[in-house]
This record gives structure tokens, C-alpha cells and sequence, in this order.
């Protein structure tokens, strides 16, 4: 055995080759790195399982078709100039388009929740044969795909700050309560987050909820949103964009936000702002690079007289998001947060690239909108799976009722300030599960009132009014003192 520092002869480790055939090898080892994996290609990043891809394929083209289809049958173009005269008149009425009534009678949605959810119900993962026999759980719902989703005990691990033994603004913050023994300590915290502008520690910070003074701070600096003076400008670049050109979908726009957020008592006078910001939306060519994580693929149009010439190709709408039916109610609820436009436009960007886009895009991520319909009929069906044969017996499908309450993310369901501490975890966590198990506790808490109806009318009754309830105790109760 040689000394410590002495370099051992080829006889002394058993090895018969020469120094210099050895000297060679280490030499080669070192030029030729261990081989790996090569990089997964671009559609897999969007969406790894295929069959997922192919059915968000034939879902735009369907999109598309209905957009083409009312293009042709109004005979309006997908976009023009607009006019000198009428730039000048749309430059004036910016801040009270809500004044302007325009005929959007012919107009409609491309779509709704409910032909997006038929699409979801036939998804098939075509690596199970028609012979191969699905368990009963899984042929209970509507949802017939194999993607892992958490239980209980994981949702629990997942979700620990909501425990019942950790404060929580939504519960502790109520009048029954001292403010000494939470909320004021909790306030002082984020403040500190605040003073620090530590985007991880406000991340963490809101898992508990979020003060209502700070949450518009908090939440601009969880999403890194500053508003500086070229952020300012380039709103004002979107604007003029907007002014100059008209639209198809601006009119498609014009008609979501009539249809849902005018009608809401809570979101109406917020009506100029969701003209603004969703207008501006629409010009926002940034808006694209989201396309490389998400599953979906920008539509594109062509030059008149150029079609199917690539290179006369352009993505329509040029953010490439063709709004559907309830579109505007993920901007509806930051309007009680922010008022200056610029800094509302960003915040909503920023929460539609991260999450939004998520809730109307067919993928397998555990935060997409299939993933979160199996979550919650999964939750049902193994915490009460008595009130889910039930309704499923007379017709009433649970998603069929959530389904709508999830793609929205809750907007317009529930209280503005119940949406907000909402919202508050979504943000904590960079999850969209959360929605799912709040459905599902939704349905635990009117569960007495459901075993009672025969029709899937009475069940949308039962459910039709969700603006009393508490979300935190909801949650709680659900995750943490139900038994499992």
C-alpha cells in the first residue's frame, strides 16, 4: 500500500495499463461529459401528455370557427382603423365608456363555462382501452381522466398555515375577537414585510391573509409590480393602440362586461376601468410569451387577400386570449385594490399570466382546470359519498354547479371581501387547488339542503346565493375537522 501522498504504481491498484494509456482515459473522461437526457422539446414544456394537446388543438379550432362564423355573419372585419374623427371622439369618452351604448345585440360570447365544461367531460386518455374497466369512483363524474390529484391528508400537509391552531385573517380578525390576540401583531408583520420588500416573506405572509390597508402593497410586490415610469408609458403606448384600431373582440369585450360585471352590485361602477384595462389587454403583445408554459397556441389571422401565406400571418387578437363569456370578472375584484389604470393593467397581467389562464386551457398541471374538476368530484366522492350519488342520481351533477364558480375563481359568486382572502391564498400558495376544495366545502356546508332536492333545478337553487358565506371557516372546517 503506498504512503499517503504517493501516487500508486498501476501493479499496486491491480490496474496493467501504463501511466500513460491511464493519463489518456482520465483525459477522455474529462472531454466527454457522462451523457443525459436531451432537452424536452417546446410542446412538451407547454404540456407533456399528448392526447391533452391534440384535444386544446381541436377546442381552439372551435373557438376560432365561431369567431369566423360572427365575423362573416355581420359582415365586420377583425380589425380597421379607426376614423380621425372617431379616435378624437374615443380619445374624449376614455375615462366614461360605460356611458356609451353601443348595439351588441347580434353579438355574442364565443363561449361559456358550460360548452367548455362538455368539451372537458369527453376528454379520454386513449391509452385505456374500451375494454379496460375504469373503477367506480373514477366512473362516478364527469371527469374521466387518470391525473394524480391530492387527498385530504396531502391537501392538509399542502395547506398547513390553515390549520386550525394558526391565526387567520378571515376568522380572527371578526368582532368577537380581541384584536390584541391576532390581528394586531399580524398587521405590524406585514408592515415589517412591507418596510423589507422581501417578495418571498409577502408570499408566505398572505397564507395567513392579507390586512385590507396593505393587500394592494402586498400583492404588487408578491407579482413584482412597480409601476415605473416605463411600465406608465407603455400602458399610454397600449392606449393609443386601442384608439386607433377597432377590434372585433373589442366588441365581444364591450358585451362580457354588460352581461356580468354591469349587473353586479358589487362591480358595476368599476365598469370605464374594466373597458380600459381589458382593451388595453387585448393590444398587449407581451401577453404571448406566457404561450411557452401554457398549453394553449395564439390563434392567428391573415392579411386580406394573403391566406394561409405565412409569412402575411399575424396572431389575433395580438395578445393572442380571444375572451369568453365571464372574462372580465378576473379584473373586476382589483378594481376595489387599485385605481391608478396603469398599476391595475400590470396587476391584472401579471395574475392572468401567472393563474388565470390556467382556469380555460385543457393541461394536465395540477393547477389547470381538469386537474381542479377532478380534485373537487374526488373530494365528494370520497368525503360524502352519499350527497354525490345522490345528486348524481337525479341528474345533478355536482361539477355541473361548480364548474362555473372554479373557471371564474370565484368572482361574482362570492363577497368582494371573502373573494379577496381568497385570492390572498392563491397567491401565498402559486396554487389554483385551493378553488377546488372551497367547491367542495361549499357543497359539505349545504349538504343537509341538497339530500333533499330531486332535481338538478333545486340543486342549482340550493347553491344559486354563495355572498353570505365565509370562506376561512369553510376551508377550515373542510380540511382540518372533517374526518377522514
Amino acid at each position: 500500500m503506498p504512503a499517503v501522498g504517493q501516487i500508486p504504481t498501476p501493479q499496486a491498484t491491480g490496474n496493467t495499463n501504463s501511466p500513460l494509456e491511464a493519463s489518456q482515459a482520465a483525459l477522455s473522461l474529462c472531454r466527454f461529459p457522462s451523457p443525459c437526457h436531451p432537452a424536452a422539446p417546446p410542446e412538451h414544456m407547454k404540456e407533456p401528455l399528448v392526447y391533452m394537446r391534440k384535444a386544446q388543438g381541436s377546442w381552439e379550432k372551435r373557438i376560432l370557427k365561431s369567431l369566423n362564423s360572427m365575423c362573416t355573419e355581420l359582415s365586420v372585419p377583425l380589425a380597421r382603423k379607426r376614423p380621425i374623427g372617431e379616435q378624437k371622439e374615443l380619445l374624449n369618452k376614455w375615462n366614461e365608456m360605460g356611458t356609451d351604448e353601443p348595439d351588441l345585440s347580434l353579438f355574442r360570447p364565443v363561449y361559456a363555462p358550460k360548452d367548455f365544461l362538455e368539451v372537458l367531460m369527453n376528454l379520454r386518455n386513449p391509452n385505456y382501452e374500451n375494454g379496460d374497466q375504469p373503477s367506480l369512483k373514477n366512473h362516478l363524474g364527469l371527469i374521466q381522466v387518470p391525473l394524480k390529484v391530492k387527498d385530504i391528508p396531502e391537501l392538509r400537509d399542502y395547506f398547513s398555515e390553515l390549520g386550525l391552531n394558526t391565526g387567520q385573517l378571515g376568522i380572527d380578525d371578526s368582532t368577537q375577537v380581541p384584536p390584541e390576540l391576532f390581528e394586531n401583531e399580524h398587521v405590524r408583520v406585514g408592515q415589517t414585510v412591507l418596510t423589507e420588500q422581501d417578495s418571498a416573506a409577502a408570499q408566505q405572509y398572505v397564507r395567513q391573509g392579507c390586512p385590507t390597508a396593505l393587500r394592494a402593497e402586498l400583492w404588487a410586490l408578491i407579482l413584482n409590480i412597480s409601476n415605473q415610469p416605463e411600465d406608465i408609458l407603455y400602458y399610454e403606448q397600449l392606449k393609443s393602440n386601442v384608439i386607433q384600431h377597432d377590434l372585433l373582440v373589442d366588441s365581444l369585450i364591450y358585451k362580457d362586461v354588460k352581461l356580468t360585471a354591469s349587473n353586479d352590485d358589487y362591480y358595476f361602477v368599476f365598469e370605464d376601468y374594466l373597458y380600459q384595462v381589458l382593451l388595453c389587454f387585448s393590444r398587449d403583445t407581451s401577453v404571448l410569451e406566457h404561450f411557452s408554459y401554457n398549453s394553449a397556441t395564439p390563434p392567428k389571422s391573415y392579411i386580406r387577400g394573403k391566406l394561409g401565406v405565412e409569412e402575411y400571418a399575424v396572431f389575433y387578437p395580438p395578445n393572442g386570449v380571444i375572451p369568453f363569456h365571464g372574462f372580465s370578472m378576473y379584473v373586476a375584484p382589483l378594481c376595489f385594490l387599485y385605481h391608478e389604470p396603469s398599476k391595475l393593467y400590470q396587476i391584472f397581467r401579471e395574475m392572468y399570466v401567472r393563474f388565470f389562464f390556467r382556469l380555460h386551457s385543457i393541461s394536465s398541471h395540477p393547477s389547470g382546470i381538469v386537474s381542479l374538476c377532478l380534485l373537487f368530484e374526488t373530494l365528494l366522492q370520497t368525503h360524502l359519498p352519499q350527497l354525490f350519488y345522490h345528486l348524481r342520481e337525479i341528474g345533478a351533477q355536482p361539477l355541473r354547479i361548480s364548474f362555473k364558480w372554479m373557471v371564474r375563481a370565484f368572482s361574482g359568486y362570492l363577497a368582494t371581501d371573502q373573494l379577496l382572502l381568497l385570492w390572498d391564498r392563491i397567491l401565498g400558495y402559486n396554487s389554483l387547488e385551493i378553488l377546488a376544495v372551497l367547491a367542495a366545502a361549499v357543497f359539505a356546508f349545504r349538504a343537509v339542503n341538497l339530500m333533499e332536492v330531486t332535481s338538478l333545478a333545486a340543486a342549482e337553487a340550493v347553491l344559486a346565493d354563495l355572498s353570505t358565506l365565509k370562506v376561512m371557516p369553510l376551508l377550515q372546517i373542510f380540511l382540518f375537522a372533517t374526518v377522514t
